[in-house]
């Protein structure tokens, strides 16, 4: 295990690398997410964080783009993720495929008691100003999750040879009374003692999550775990707590990333240009039009008895026998050019930002079906995006929300055939959802250039209506309870094979009968004859 200072070597590095980031982090918030503009500047709670603000496109703009993302990937109102297994054989059982769908909706009842909506939409807004975001996921007593988002400014961290984070250091700023609720007599005496003598001082500790280099599988404790989880106290050189984690507790996607660069890029820092020059403009649109309604003076320094009077009703007097007046100063100021300027900013703000795309144009008389397909459209738009959000945010997300709720218990109890078997679980985003209604669709073309052919010759042998049904509904995402299992429509076909064959035999017997009443005149006159013979 490593040691505090050693830990501490480690985030000095860290911290060295993400050094020239905090300036730049610092400068968005100004203008983008005032509330979160601490990042290297000392802000004391409640003061104001507008200063450098005189357009708010960037800043409605950034929460529309953060907005539409909570509502295109995780929208409460909607089922936005399921679960299926890598195993195709285990994918097509139906026992099987039923307890996955179970253990989805108890995921979803998990996360809507959570304060995982909360949370979720603080990542969205750090992943659009600053390019990086990090949420951590944990255990939690009565709410079986817990979520929180962590500000820019208190996390370190670090890739590994795949390109995905797996390290991270955190600098914890609490007062000593919490440090000592949390960890008690593990502190260092110094931070024991000023919690007994000035509990709400301000104390910094920092917390180490990295791969465990001491993983034990054979060994049940916290401290065999696949990530460390260290708590330490850098001013002591002190190791306050030891643990672990199954999982990186962590998800920490990113924007856009450079191959050389550990921290994501923005559309506020496409932007930064425009936005910048945006709110100067619009700062001296605003003077010249100060001066337009209340223009400088021009005054006689000999003739008026000063001060001058500007305001509604004020009285001005001049000596008489003069004919001088005050006038205004013609300053010259063009506003429209201003205006117009200003507006060519708005448009390439409204473009990083993808505004014109999140508002696509919707007729009141669009159908549910040309909904879904414009919604399909703006994610196809956001695709490069979204696929990063997809690797680095909600396949780890329900990854270690799905492991945490296993290992508590909380899911259904897995049936006969998956249990002492290593299960891997694929998560559906609505993107792949969306992608994959594009098969939904060359099936529907097909059957409708198939079908007219099929009164000509044998085309629809080539189709397997079975299967063609259940990939259908498993694209569209249509829940397995109102689906019949595989043994429930081979009974149902049964039966219906069965009242087929005992209607054909009541016809026949029907026709039999039919022709016997036929016949029966035609016997009985040969009957008669044979009588009149003999």
């Amino acid at each position: 295990m490593k040691t505090a200072k050693e830990l501490s070597n480690q985030f000095s590095k860290l911290k060295g690398k993400r050094q020239n980031w905090e300036s730049h982090w610092q400068e968005i918030a100004d203008y983008v997410l005032p509330r979160r503009a601490d990042v290297n500047k000392s802000r004391s709670s409640g003061d104001k964080r507008t200063e450098f603000i005189y357009d708010g496109t960037a800043l409605h703009a950034s929460e529309l783009l953060s907005s539409s993302l909570h509502g295109m990937l995780t929208n409460a109102a909607t089922p936005w993720f399921s679960m299926r297994f890598k195993n195709e054989s285990l994918a097509m059982e139906e026992e099987s495929r039923e307890w996955l769908e179970a253990c989805t909706q108890t995921m979803y009842i998990a996360l809507d008691r959570s304060n995982f909506q909360q949370e979720i939409h603080e990542l969205y807004t750090d992943l659009v100003v600053f390019g990086t975001s990090a949420m951590m996921i944990e255990e939690d007593d009565e709410k079986f999750l817990r979520f929180s988002t962590r500000h820019i400014k208190e996390f370190f961290i670090e890739e590994n040879d795949k390109g995905f984070v797996d390290t991270i250091h955190r600098e914890i700023k609490m007062t000593a009374r919490a440090a000592y609720m949390r960890f008690g007599d593990d502190l260092s005496k110094r931070v024991k003692d000023l919690a007994q003598k000035k509990p709400y001082d301000e104390i910094t500790l920092h917390h180490c999550v990295k791969p465990n280099d001491e993983m034990n599988p054979y060994k049940i404790d916290n401290k065999s775990m696949a990530f460390s989880s260290i708590y330490y106290d850098q001013e002591d050189a002190k190791i306050i707590s030891v643990s672990g984690f199954n999982e990186f507790p962590f998800v920490i996607p990113r924007w856009l990333k450079s191959s050389s660069e550990i921290y994501g890029r923005s559309p506020s820092m496409t932007a930064l240009a425009d936005i910048k020059m945006i709110n100067k403009m619009s700062e001296t649109t605003i003077k010249a039009a100060q001066k337009m309604v209340d223009p400088p003076l021009l005054v006689p320094d000999d003739s008026f008895v000063l001060p001058v009077r500007t305001q509604p009703g004020g009285l001005n007097y001049f000596r008489s026998g003069t004919r001088d007046r005050i006038e205004p100063l013609q300053i010259g100021a063009n506003t429209p050019v201003g205006l117009n300027l200003e507006d060519q900013r708005r448009e390439a703000i409204r473009q990083a930002y993808f505004v014109d795309q999140l508002l696509m144009s919707q007729d009141v008389r669009m159908t549910a079906t040309e909904v879904m397909q414009r919604n399909e459209e703006k994610m196809r738009l956001l695709a490069p995006v979204l696929g990063r959000l997809q690797a680095e945010m909600l396949q780890p997300l329900i990854t270690r929300s799905f492991n945490i709720m296993l290992r508590k218990g909380l899911l259904p109890t897995p049936p006969t055939a998956l249990q002492g078997t290593t299960v891997d679980i694929e998560y559906v985003s609505p993107l792949a959802r969306s992608q994959r209604t594009g098969d939904v669709q060359a099936i529907l073309r097909s059957l409708e250039i198939i079908t007219p052919l099929a009164q000509l010759m044998p085309v629809m042998d080539y189709l397997d209506s079975d299967k063609l049904v259940k990939h259908i509904t498993d694209v569209l995402g249509v829940p397995r309870k109102v689906l019949r299992s595989d043994q429930e429509v081979a009974e149902i076909r049964q039966q219906q094979q069965e009242a087929a064959a005992q209607q054909q035999q009541l016809d026949q017997t029907s026709q039999m009968a039919e022709a016997g009443g036929r016949a029966a005149p035609f016997l009985k006159e040969v009957n008669n004859a044979e009588e009149q013979t003999t």
